[in-house]
């Protein structure tokens, strides 16, 4: 890498992270992100150019408005940090190319996606809708590795240039990706709801699925959601466990109940919490969409390999 063009792009990145947080706190409130300007929450004062600029202003002022001397959460800092490391790695992973940009704009779509859902459970239309026609865009800019030339190898001939042929087969594969993820999603939230009778996935999390696919293609779509399940299903046991140990210690100071009654008692509680527990499963699915943009295409030749 060129040091001077990879801080460039780490400062841009620094800059874009900056605006995410704008989004991140204003779309769940259908506010707009242009007007007004940044201002603290708190007090309403402005917030001037020089205490807005990424992780610098954060770090001065360490976490405090300049004139009300209100915490500022430390994810407006990881925001920056975070979008300008991801725009470092698409520029070491693939250089000053088309796949950089398309790198990019995902990493800069699934940030503020992630943080969104993590902080209010919500996937603005505003980030994933357009998300999904520029992940369809791209598949016209940049190949997208297709699944069904590779499983159907000389039967869908195209009597056109290579040029076009390649860019209609990636447009395909990106068009398979998205309605194969988002209809995965959909028919796993509609049988959830007529089991249980209550909501398991969001309308949101179909849509974020769908702009995912159409920016890694059927394969890698279907490995993020394999992962993404597999990342909420380790959250998921992790949540029960740490209720339960918290929940077993409570009941036997509290109450002095004997160890075997506490842990029964705790577990019980520990389930009911569960089912109540509403999980940002967006979180996973946008960290497994960004691994696999990554490496997702290694780690299927490494698995392939294997069998």
């Amino acid at each position: 890498m060129d040091p001077v063009t990879a801080a460039g792009i780490f400062a841009l990145g620094l800059a874009f992270g900056s605006f995410l947080n704008v989004c991140i706190y204003r779309l769940p409130l259908g506010l707009s992100v242009v007007r007004p300007g940044s201002a603290c929450p708190r007090c309403g004062s402005p917030i001037r150019f020089y205490d807005n600029l990424p992780v610098l202003s954060w770090t001065i002022l360490r976490g405090r408005c300049r004139q009300c001397s209100a915490r500022i959460s430390p994810r407006y800092l990881f925001v920056e940090l975070i979008t300008g490391t991801v725009f470092l790695l698409c520029y070491a992973h693939f250089g000053l190319t088309l796949a950089m940009l398309k790198c990019g704009v995902l990493g800069f779509l699934l940030i503020g996606l992630i943080f969104t859902d993590a902080e209010t459970h919500l996937l603005p239309d505003k980030m994933t809708l357009p998300g999904l026609a520029l992940g369809l865009i791209f598949s016209l800019l940049v190949p997208v590795n297709d699944l069904v030339s590779l499983l159907l190898p000389g039967v869908f001939q195209v009597p056109v240039s290579s040029d076009v042929s390649w860019r209609l087969f990636s447009l395909m594969d990106a068009l398979l990706g998205a309605a194969i993820g988002a209809s995965f999603l959909y028919g796993d939230g509609a049988i959830y709801l007529r089991a249980r009778g209550v909501e398991g996935m969001g309308f949101g999390d179909v849509k974020l699925m769908a702009m995912i696919g159409s920016f890694l293609g059927l394969r890698l779509t279907i490995l993020t959601i394999f992962a993404a399940s597999i990342a909420g299903s380790f959250f998921g046991l992790w949540t029960v466990s740490a209720v339960w140990i918290k929940r077993t210690q409570r009941r036997r100071h509290v109450f002095h109940e004997s160890g075997v009654i506490a842990r029964r008692h705790a577990w019980a509680s520990a389930l009911v919490a569960l089912r109540r527990h509403q999980m940002p499963f967006g979180v996973f699915l946008g960290r497994m969409g960004l691994v696999a943009f990554f490496f997702g295409q290694q780690f299927l030749r490494w698995y392939w390999s294997l069998l």
